[in-house]
């Protein structure tokens, strides 16, 4: 690059050790040195990183940070409120469509004035779904009265997250701070970066935790936080915490003089490359930066006189420092990775030219563009274009157009891609063979089943040429579920990986309908369309013969975050069904703990170390928590258990059809985080119910009967001996483990008698 960290250093009093790493990593470095009290976290990519570092070194015994898995981001900055309210030190991280699922709770913890530091490792947010790096999100935090720094590189990371915690604690600040800086850009590529040898460094420097404010720390102490207030006072509430944000850019200066001196690298409001006599310029957040550098230098060698202005701070934003550093310059450039739809360009553009429109002697013609939404790169040559806009404005004395997006391409009608598979639809999917039942005496259902060969003439639902990993038991769950299920269905999956890999614009792998929508809404977001589908027919406004069977599919920690969703739509008994693929974690994002994550198992945020055995409570039994909304039907099921599974599935479309909500839960395996080989799924999932793990039972009309009972047929075996054929809890069976795996045993033995107990009496 043009500009290396050494051109920061001045004389560093403390030592530092060099490496190479991302900015999640030194986040992780820079939180565990800190050693924060409390970070409530939920996974999401790119930022899911910070906390599995975090967890390993955790379990190295590196911090005593106390990290807190949650529900969804709702429920983790929740957490970090709570905590920050008791005047503990708090931390988080999160992206994308994770922040906006917390950014109701961002204003309370700002406006009611506690510090905590939060990393926003930037990403697109939905929809359409995209994982990688804009500024999209970012946008999104600039109204919710938190500090924002921003870090071009992974050594600005480390260093600003140091930076962030004495700035939010400081007494004429005393706000939240977030640290943005650019995923998979700034947090997975690895850069040469110094970090303090000595962590008391770090901890000198930020000093001790403040505790002269009002905080619920002290029961004998009582406090009111969070009172409601009326206009008069919320308008005071208000002017005040505007004055500490305006502060926090006086204060940022104060601290990152005081960083310079002990770390060597220095931070102003603006870094500004090449700008003391710059007459065109580019003003560009983070990464992007650091790509235009050298494209200053070429042109620079030409005779152009050509700058970067990147600032390290946007909230507050540095007016006073903008209007100086364009002073001279005759033709800006911003160029945003976002975009305030219909205001005529983004946000930091027109805030720039609102603080040059009070410079009554500046000029400067300020273009603006939209560029690398999606993670779309922005290369030297991108830089190149923009310069050239830039110059062509300089000379000609205005600009042909202002705002424009960069980087969109039309479409190309030679290129325009036909359907591959006809679709399947009604007589395709119907077979006539499988019969259900209703019994008037028992108030069940009886379904009879030709042989399993006699089902293998139904079409997959899915089409082949989808991109999971070997050995996914996911798609032989769902199809072997679906087998059971006669006629159309419109599908709904939330985010995870059975949607990932079958929906890659602009290819799908699905042969009927399915939408897609979030972890935590999809079961709402299915009852909206199934109640519309149902209204237009009774208005004669579709003309279907017969109808549809509405699934949503979830798996992959959804029925964490889309809980609350699918119990709501469990109490309002919409026709439908929901079914949960259990692969015991967050398998999308890398393998982290789920709430369905078995007590000891290891998971990316759940390591093994000397100071912790993998996940440390037992596995939520989600089916009982369904089953006790009251729904008329339950079950769960396995791919090992073929006709269990389709049994149940037929019993499932018609509950679903004729009387209400259905919920299903099958348990399929993931070889890759399982760690075991691939051709062993069918394998361990029957030892997980022979071991009374996952015992297959439904709950019809409220009584529940086993369906299958591994002690009766004399297969029941040992818990280890499932444990045994996994990487991830082949360390419970080691002797120094045994206390965990027999509270395992123990919690497994509890549960399979409860549930005996429930199928011989029809009024458990």
């Amino acid at each position: 690059m043009a500009i290396l960290e050494e051109n920061l250093k001045t004389n560093a009093a403390a030592k530092q050790v060099t490496t190479f790493e991302s900015g999640n990593e030194m986040a992780a470095m820079a939180a565990a040195q800190i050693n924060y009290h409390i970070m409530g976290y939920f996974p999401i990519t790119p930022s899911t990183e910070v906390a599995q570092y975090l967890d390993q070194m955790k379990s190295r015994g590196e911090h005593d940070i106390k990290l807190i898995a949650a529900d969804g981001e709702h429920g983790s900055a929740g957490i970090c409120y709570g905590a920050a309210a008791t005047g503990a030190r708090v931390f988080n991280a999160t992206s994308a469509n994770g922040l906006m699922y917390m950014l109701e709770q961002l204003p309370v913890q700002s406006g009611t004035r506690f510090p905590m530091v939060m990393n926003l490792v930037t990403r697109s947010i939905s929809g359409p779904l995209d994982i990688r790096g804009d500024h999209s999100d970012l946008y999104f935090a600039l109204n919710t009265g938190w500090v924002i720094l921003t870090a071009r590189t992974p050594q600005a990371v480390y260093d600003m997250n140091i930076m962030a915690l004495k700035i939010a604690e400081h007494a004429s600040v005393r706000l939240p701070v977030m640290v943005a800086y650019d995923g998979f850009f700034t947090s997975h590529q690895k850069r040469k970066v110094d970090y303090f040898k000595d962590r008391k460094v770090v901890q000198q420097f930020v000093g001790e935790c403040p505790t002269d404010y009002p905080v619920a720390r002290d029961p004998k102490k009582p406090v009111t936080i969070g009172a409601h207030m009326n206009g008069d006072d919320l308008i005071n509430n208000h002017f005040q915490q505007s004055e500490a944000i305006y502060q926090a850019g006086k204060v940022f200066k104060e601290v990152a003089a005081e960083y310079a001196k002990v770390s060597g690298r220095e931070y102003p409001v603006l870094d500004l490359y090449q700008m003391k006599d710059a007459e065109v310029a580019l003003f560009l957040l983070n990464s992007a930066a650091e790509s235009a550098k050298d494209v200053v230098d070429g042109l620079r060698k030409k005779g152009i006189k050509a700058g970067v202005i990147s600032p390290n701070m946007i909230r507050p934003f540095p007016s006073k420092e903008i209007q100086s550093a364009l002073k001279n310059v005759k033709a800006l450039l911003v160029g945003e990775r976002a975009d305030s739809y219909g205001g005529n360009g983004p946000n930091l553009t027109h805030e720039i030219k609102s603080a040059l429109q009070e410079d009554l002697e500046n000029h400067t013609i300020v273009l603006s563009r939209v560029f690398g939404l999606g993670g779309k790169d922005f290369y030297a040559d991108d830089a190149e274009n923009f310069f050239e806009l830039a110059i062509e404005a300089m000379n000609k004395g205005y600009a042909e157009k202002t705002f424009d997006y960069y980087g969109h391409v039309p479409g190309d009608p030679l290129q325009e891609q036909g359907q591959v598979i006809s679709p399947q639809y009604g007589d395709a999917y119907k077979t006539g063979l499988i019969q259900v039942i209703p019994d008037d005496e028992t108030k069940k259902l009886k379904v009879k089943l030709p042989p399993l060969r006699a089902l293998t003439a139904k079409p997959k639902r899915l089409a082949s040429g989808h991109g999971a990993c070997p050995g996914c038991g996911i798609f032989g769950g769902l199809e072997l579920f679906f087998k059971g299920i006669e006629g159309d269905v419109v599908v709904l999956f939330q985010t995870g990986c059975a949607y990932v890999v079958t929906t890659a614009y602009p290819h799908t792998s699905h042969k009927q309908t399915m939408i897609h929508n979030l972890f935590q809404n999809g079961a709402a977001t299915l009852s909206g369309t199934l109640e519309a589908f149902l209204e237009l027919k009774r208005r004669g406004e579709v003309n279907v013969a017969d109808d549809a069977t509405f699934v949503m599919i979830t798996g992959d920690g959804g029925m964490d975050i889309g809980m609350g969703s699918a119990i709501g739509t469990a109490l309002r008994n919409h026709n439908l069904i929901m079914l949960e693929y259990d692969n015991e974690g967050y398998m999308n994002t890398g393998s982290q703990m789920s709430y369905s994550t078995p007590i000891g198992h290891m998971t990316s945020t759940t390591n093994i170390g000397k100071t912790q055995k993998g996940k440390a409570f037992h596995h939520k039994d989600t089916a009982q928590i369904m089953a006790s909304t009251n729904i008329p039907y339950v079950f769960t099921g396995t791919e090992a258990f073929p006709q269990d599974l389709i049994k149940k599935a037929a019993k499932a479309q018609w509950y679903a059809q004729n009387v209400g909500t259905v919920y299903g839960k099958i348990l399929i395996t993931c070889p890759l985080n399982w760690k075991s080989e691939d051709r062993h799924g069918q394998t361990i999932v029957e030892a997980a119910v022979n071991s009374c793990f996952f015992p297959l039972y439904e709950v019809e009309q409220g009584q529940t009967t086993i369906t299958y009972d591994p002690e009766s047929k004399n297969k029941r075996i040992p818990l280890s001996d499932w444990l045994k054929q996994m990487g991830k809890t082949k360390h419970l069976l080691k002797e120094e483990n045994q206390d965990m795996l027999l509270d395992f045993e123990e919690e497994v033995e509890i549960r399979w008698k409860r549930l005996k107990a429930k199928n011989e009496n029809p009024y458990l």
